[in-house]
């Protein structure tokens, strides 16, 4: 486990992915994020006895509270090759009880402490809708910077939304 003072990161248990179809089936939680298509139960549990160990390409860990060891969320880092040095970072906490209190700001400083240190990567980036102000807080505040903004690419609502493009270089981690 990685660990921080308020959250750690593991991987899942197979029978954990109910909590990513609960998750995920919560339109609150998904707001800003793209949800693709509906899936059963059934689905997301063959998904993770299906799910092979984590790869250098494509790391993801439970974000599990420190004094419960509660699953509250996930981190993923995914398309790293070691060519590049580069990754792909997607983060949310999926228990609504448990936003605002830091629980996403430590799992994304950790994760990316854990690309730069042990896949040795060089940058982390991603995308955040430009709506979404509690994710961009939490990027802002481990050091992410903006690249750019893509236009009109997300659509919630009938509406459509920009997205910035968010990286950050392995020595601008915040602590």
């Amino acid at each position: 486990m990685i660990e921080g003072r308020l959250v750690g990161l593991r991987p899942l248990e197979p029978a954990e992915w109910e909590a990513l179809w609960r998750w995920n089936s919560d339109p609150e939680v998904m707001r800003w994020m793209f949800d693709g298509y509906q899936q059963s139960l059934a689905r997301y549990l063959e998904r993770g006895r299906e799910r092979t160990a984590n790869t250098y390409g494509d790391v993801l860990f439970g974000v599990v509270t420190r004094d419960e060891d509660r699953l509250v969320g996930l981190v993923r880092l995914s398309g790293a090759e070691p060519e590049t040095g580069r990754a792909e970072l997607d983060v949310y906490i999926g228990e609504r009880d448990c936003w605002g209190r830091g629980y996403a700001t430590e799992a994304t400083r950790l994760v990316c402490a854990y690309g730069f240190d042990a896949m040795r990567l060089h940058s982390i980036m991603l995308w955040v809708v430009t709506e979404n102000a509690a994710a961009r807080r939490v990027y802002d505040k481990v050091g992410f910077r903006e690249d750019g903004r893509h236009r009109e690419c997300f659509r919630r609502d009938g509406k459509w939304y920009d997205m910035y493009l968010m990286s950050l270089l392995e020595d601008e981690l915040l602590a």
